[in-house]
């Protein structure tokens, strides 16, 4: 009796190894048991039996070259300070032990912050300090527990990866299969006691059952494996059922040619075969077309400060930066691109990146990578390397940043596995009818059933509708960060608007200036400072005082959030911020910033708000959804905003990030479904804490990965629209549902009495799939000319 490796379920051929009461089958396979189970980590085999890799056994040095600096730098994502990331293509990677176990990297090596698999692309990216641990190290780690990572110039260059070509051969094999077979069993189908078909019949059978063979083996392999790891994992996935009926079809015909019955169905299963593929490949190109490409077709709606050689500024898209601009990063905000310290002092959080608030400081000359945070004075960069959309979406979709909701895409799934379960029950009963009747008729029934009643066009409705969806969206200006947000806003009950810069404009205030006068020295330090801000009204007041903008060095930058900020200046201390701040009592009811000179006061800016037209309109139509608003400001316009939003269920003003953040929270804790609407940075963590987060961005770098939706501040305004397209996807998504039921109910009626063949059954499934692509493409076309009449 042959016996198997307990780690890697291989047989065991040349040496047996007892451990732990244990077979193995070499010592590589028993040092990862041990490392595992030393390490808390003997989950792995009890997630996926014998789901290990056997580990590699060639040379310790072939990771070597890694180490080099050329090769290193060519090779990691990001290195700074003691982090480096590195991205590993591991193709090993099958299960969901594996995910498992490569997700828990950092509990078997201290000198590994975090690593994260992507199992459609198997991918592995690795934080890890790269002071201890060296990255020849770090690959010969992963080599060392069996998941030997590829390495070569084409995943250094981080190439997307395109249409699997395996698949087109696979095509290629069914199409010439099903043409030759129909064409040996020709005669048969003609009849007649033709003497030379007689003979040769035999011979014509074996051509067609020979010709079946590598199209059951290896084109229909994928299907084999999808249901193979299904049932590891206790799942019964939609491949369950088609597997059974290509081995209820194969095996009746090799019976009837091995025992000369008849000339079974080779024919019609390799014309199964390849209209399954052709479907799975018409699936592959639709994806493809709907996944529009983020890195370069689709650009979020942030505006980067550049600067010119004579100091002006001027907001420009993200997508417009070129390699050698000068551009201008405030403090809190996200560095979109590498770049290199031209002025001023940076101090960059990487968090984004490693996952750590470490800040690295930056002094002119040094390299700063794209996704770091300023956290302090203002700094002026020079771009050396060009926008790469896909880091920043890389960014938005980071695992930290994940709300975790169940949605329709698990709805999917469970009707699918119950689904498939009850076409396994019609098939039992169906086959043990049919058995009794017409034994011949029952292997077709059977087949027929199995084929017609996959649910392929249940599973594509879903990510077919938010495709569509999302596209529509991006092309208005409301930039979604993944499918299941749109589910997200279609269950929002209770919308929070913050004040300044979302139902205000940022530039567009009447601004009026109370106190002493200001010399011209010091207004040109104080819009040196109110330069390092991004707060909105910062910005106003900086494009409201008319003098030189000279650029002087800002030293010992200090902000307290929802307060003020201060800095030296030319050798003064300013202060700018709210009056409290500035040791001042607010005596009326007033927007103003308040501004003192070395602890002494000179005055503030009085700010008379301008609200975005057509607001009024907007609240009239957002009557189904309880409103709040939220400002940092003072209460000196209720009563202008009550008049603007009459049904507003409550208002709340002075709040510090902190107080909205908790005041989400509560809202949440009486079971409300919060969308909160407000700046990508000042209110990231009220972002990140609603179920909904939308960061409004007009001319400012306000990218946070705290938001759900990105959205253009000109399109506040239409909100409603956005809401009632994301609630009519939900719609189109169940009527995709029920089309796909009424093609299985009608084609199970067909198959189940015995009116319908193998082949008819496997061209209409895929039919039914396209049906659902087209009626979905349609409907939403429709749904965004309704609401967006020239851009859907």
């Amino acid at each position: 009796m042959s016996e198997n490796c307990f780690h890697c379920g291989q047989g065991i051929e040349k040496e047996r190894i007892l451990f732990d009461e244990k077979t193995f089958c070499c010592n590589g396979c028993k040092s990862v048991y041990e490392i595992l189970n030393i390490n808390n980590l003997a989950n792995f085999y009890e997630l996926n039996k014998r789901a290990g890799i056997r580990p590699s056994d060639e040379s310790s040095t072939q990771y070597d070259y890694l180490d080099t600096p050329e090769i290193f730098e060519k090779v990691t994502d990001f290195s700074e300070g003691s982090t480096s990331l590195v991205t590993f293509k591991i193709p090993v990677i099958h299960c969901s032990s594996c995910i498992w176990l490569l997700e828990s990297l950092h509990t078997l090596n201290e000198d590994i912050k975090y690593s994260q698999v992507n199992f459609t692309r198997k991918t592995l990216q690795v934080s890890f300090n790269h002071n201890n641990l060296k990255l020849s190290e770090l690959a010969k780690f992963l080599n060392n527990l069996g998941y030997k990572p590829v390495i070569n110039l084409e995943t250094a260059d981080k190439n997307v990866d395109h249409l699997d070509k395996s698949l087109l051969i696979k095509l290629a094999i069914a199409g010439f299969a099903f043409g030759n077979g129909m064409f040996l069993a020709f005669p048969e189908y003609i009849g007649g006691q033709d003497f030379w078909m007689e003979h040769y019949k035999g011979l014509f059978r074996s051509l067609t059952f020979l010709l079946a063979i590598p199209v059951v083996f290896y084109s229909a392999s994928d299907y084999y494996k999808s249901a193979w790891y299904g049932l590891k994992n206790k799942i019964v996935n939609i491949d369950v059922p088609i597997v059974l009926g290509i081995f209820v079809l194969f095996g009746r015909s090799a019976y009837e040619v091995i025992t000369d019955y008849g000339p079974g169905y080779f024919d019609t299963l390799c014309g199964l075969l390849f209209f399954m593929l052709l479907g799975k490949i018409f699936q592959k190109r639709t994806y493809s077309a709907l996944s529009y490409d983020r890195d370069y077709k689709s650009f979020y709606p942030i505006a980067v400060t550049k600067v010119d050689f004579n100091g002006k500024q001027q907001n420009i898209l993200l997508s417009e930066i070129k390699v050698g601009d000068r551009i201008l990063v405030r403090n809190q905000e996200l560095i979109p691109v590498d770049a290199i310290l031209i002025n001023g002092e940076g101090n960059i959080d990487n968090s984004f990146i490693t996952g750590e608030s470490e800040s690295i400081s930056k002094q002119p000359g040094d390299k700063i990578f794209a996704g770091g945070k300023q956290i302090g004075s203002s700094l002026e960069l020079e771009v050396i390397k060009n926008v790469d959309q896909s880091y920043l979406t890389q960014l938005w979709n980071k695992e930290a940043f994940k709300k975790y909701e169940t949605g329709l895409d698990t709805l999917t799934n469970n009707i699918s596995k119950y689904f498939t379960f009850i076409i396994l029950g019609i098939t039992l009963v169906s086959g043990i009818y049919w058995s009794f009747i017409d034994m011949e008729k029952m292997f077709q029934v059977v087949s027929a059933i199995l084929i017609i009643a996959c649910p392929c066009a249940l599973a594509l409705s879903a990510p077919f509708t938010f495709g569509h969806i999302m596209r529509i969206l991006g092309r208005n200006k409301f930039y979604v960060k993944d499918t299941l947000t749109i589910e997200k806003i279609a269950k929002i009950d209770t919308l929070v608007f913050d004040k300044t810069g979302t139902i205000t404009h940022r530039k567009k205030t009447n601004i009026k200036y109370d106190g002493l006068e200001i010399s011209e020295f010091d207004l040109l330090n104080i819009k040196t400072l109110l330069k390092n801000s991004n707060h909105p009204l910062s910005k106003s007041l900086y494009e409201f005082i008319e003098v030189n903008d000279d650029y002087f060095t800002v030293e010992h930058f200090q902000e307290i959030s929802g307060k003020g900020y201060e800095a030296h200046i030319r050798g003064n201390i300013y202060k700018i911020g709210s009056a409290k701040y500035n040791n001042q009592e607010s005596k009326n009811l007033e927007t103003a910033v308040y501004i003192s000179k070395n602890d002494e006061f000179i005055g503030k800016f009085i700010f008379k708000n301008e609200y975005r037209e057509h607001l009024k309109n907007l609240f009239k139509t957002l009557t189904s959804y309880k409103i709040y608003i939220l400002s940092g400001d003072n209460s000196s316009e209720e009563n202008q905003l009550k008049d603007i939003i009459p049904n507003c269920k409550a208002m709340a003003f002075n709040q510090s990030p902190e107080d909205k953040l908790n005041y989400i929270k509560a809202l949440q804790d009486n079971n409300s479904k919060v969308a909160m609407l407000g700046d990508g940075l000042n209110d990231a963590g009220a972002l990140k804490q609603s179920n909904v987060g939308i960061a409004i961005s007009d001319d400012t770098n306000s990218f946070t990965p705290s938001s759900d939706v990105i959205m253009n501040g000109d399109k506040v305004v239409d909100l409603d629209k956005y809401l009632n397209v994301a609630k009519g996807s939900i719609t189109i998504v169940k009527m995709t549902f029920i089309i796909s039921f009424l093609y299985n109910i009608v084609g199970l009626s067909y198959a189940v009495t015995g009116h319908m063949d193998p082949l008819f059954a496997a061209i209409i499934m895929p039919i039914s799939s396209i049906t659902v692509v087209t009626f979905t493409t349609i409907s939403t076309w429709i749904l965004g000319r309704k609401y967006f009449k020239k851009a859907a």
